[in-house]
């Protein structure tokens, strides 16, 4: 008797601890996560774009945030997905550039990425799209906490009919599902649709349990393609069709969450790695009001659209002019998931106030540094100030860029100590350094420290808390 009421008893616990652990898993949110490749800050309906349109992003501003200063730690695909996907600023983890096909160089396996992050804690993981981390067998994402990969390993035009490199400097491009290349060269027209059925696939597969799902387009990174079912759509040419293209993918991933009985349960997340490269010209987009593009540390560069929704605990149809970063995207996942932070060092900080709009939330940080090139300190970022140290740097200098794929060519300047009030001066015409010399001493303090920390080649400082990226 005391046997049988005692195994009841237990049966009834395990019973309880059982649903209040589906309870659990129910309140932890899907997480879509969007990331296109080169698209400007000017380049989303709601930011003001010009010549095609963007419906269904829009959408996603007026049923979720908006923000007008959202940063990507450096301007260049594979440094800029290093700090997404591990919280960390690139330089911290070795982590420089775009990797082409030959490097010996990817994502250490000692980092921890977002896939990894949130499988901790049941989620499943799914990348569609573009890696760009480290194309050897030790760097690609199943071996970095991706359950699924359908994608591109690096760049697009990282292949044998690039317009600048010489015959022989690119191999075949693969595409590439799990870790088996299952075409050579594959029609680039027909990317964004298959990562897109691929995406809603995979929500209807995993429904029933969280999941992380990180949509990188290739597109419109140069060489542009587009479906036949968008070409000649816009008023832009080619690149507004690109783009609606790929407004029309979002559509169709937010419709297969409703469609689901999931959109009430989903972080959706769209953003982008970098600014406009603007030596494309009529291949490029547009960095609206800021100044320069891809490859730059001024806002062009690296200002981004980003917009977040998640109906009932991110308010709708509004907007963050706080500054914040992509670093911050991976502590902020692990608040809301419930997953525990790695033990090693990041960078980037909890920013769900702001997200979730709380009354009087301010961003975490001191500053956001801007590094490039090979560790190059070259810019920071602290509150409405933002500090450019000397550096050189590339423009097209009123030139206009190329025609039909084929870029202008850059010239290269070199910058002195300005300041600029970002409040005031989005498009940073007016250095005001001579006026806040406090402001300038306050700023290249914290960028001391910085360089103290993660070195600066600038400098000729050699950081004492940098980590090695995975080698071969």
């Amino acid at each position: 008797m005391w046997f049988a009421l005692n195994l009841l008893t237990f049966l009834a616990l395990a019973e309880v601890s059982s649903s209040a652990l589906l309870a659990a898993d129910a309140a932890k949110p899907n997480i879509v996560l969007i990331f296109t490749d080169d698209q400007g800050y000017g380049d989303v309906g709601c930011y003001g774009a010009k010549g095609f349109e963007t419906p269904n992003i829009d959408r996603l501003a007026q049923e979720g945030r908006r923000f007008t200063s959202f940063y990507v730690a450096q301007p260049v695909c594979s440094a800029s997905r290093a700090a997404l996907l591990t919280g960390c600023y690139p330089n911290r983890i070795g982590i420089h550039g775009a990797l082409g096909p030959s490097s010996k160089v990817g994502i250490n396996s000692n980092e921890v990425t977002l896939a990894e992050l949130v499988r901790q804690a049941g989620y499943r993981t799914a990348i569609l799209g573009k890696w760009h981390l480290g194309c050897q067998p030790q760097f690609l994402p199943t071996r970095h906490g991706f359950d699924e990969y359908y994608g591109l390993p690096y760049s697009n035009d990282m292949w044998p009919f690039h317009p600048e490199a010489a015959k022989g400097t690119y191999p075949d491009l693969p595409l590439i599902e799990g870790e088996k290349t299952i075409e050579f060269n594959p029609d680039q027209t027909k990317l964004t649709t298959e990562y897109t059925k691929h995406a809603v696939q995979f929500i209807q597969r995993h429904k029933s349990n969280p999941f992380f799902l990180y949509v990188a387009h290739s597109m419109p990174h140069v060489p542009l393609h587009v479906s036949e079912k968008f070409k000649g759509k816009s008023k832009a040419g080619l690149y507004g069709d690109v783009i609606e293209e790929i407004d029309w993918s979002v559509g169709e991933i937010t419709k297969a969450l409703k469609e689901n009985g999931l959109e009430q349960n989903t972080l959706v997340i769209f953003t982008s790695d970098n600014g406009p490269w603007l030596s494309y010209g009529n291949h490029a987009g547009s960095s609206g009001v800021l100044r320069e593009g891809k490859g730059t540390v001024w806002e062009g560069g690296v200002r981004e659209p980003c917009i977040m929704k998640w109906p009932g605990q991110i308010p709708a149809n509004t907007v963050c002019k706080e500054p914040a970063m992509t670093i911050d995207i991976f502590p902020t996942i692990a608040h809301v998931s419930g997953a525990k932070l790695p033990g090693h060092k990041i960078d980037g900080l909890n920013i769900w106030p702001l997200i979730a709009a709380e009354p009087g939330a301010k961003n975490p940080h001191d500053a956001y540094f801007f590094y490039y090139n090979e560790n190059e300190l070259q810019a920071a970022r602290s509150g409405r100030w933002k500090l450019i140290a000397p550096h050189t740097y590339r423009s097209l200098a009123g030139q206009p860029g190329g025609t039909n794929g084929i870029p202008t060519k850059y010239q290269n300047f070199k910058s002195g100590w300005e300041l600029y009030d970002l409040e005031n001066d989005i498009a940073e015409s007016k250095n005001v350094a001579a006026e806040h010399s406090d402001i300038v001493k306050k700023v290249q303090g914290l960028m001391d420290q910085a360089r103290a920390d993660m070195g600066d080649s600038l400098e000729e400082v050699k950081g004492a808390n940098s980590r090695e990226p995975g080698r071969i």
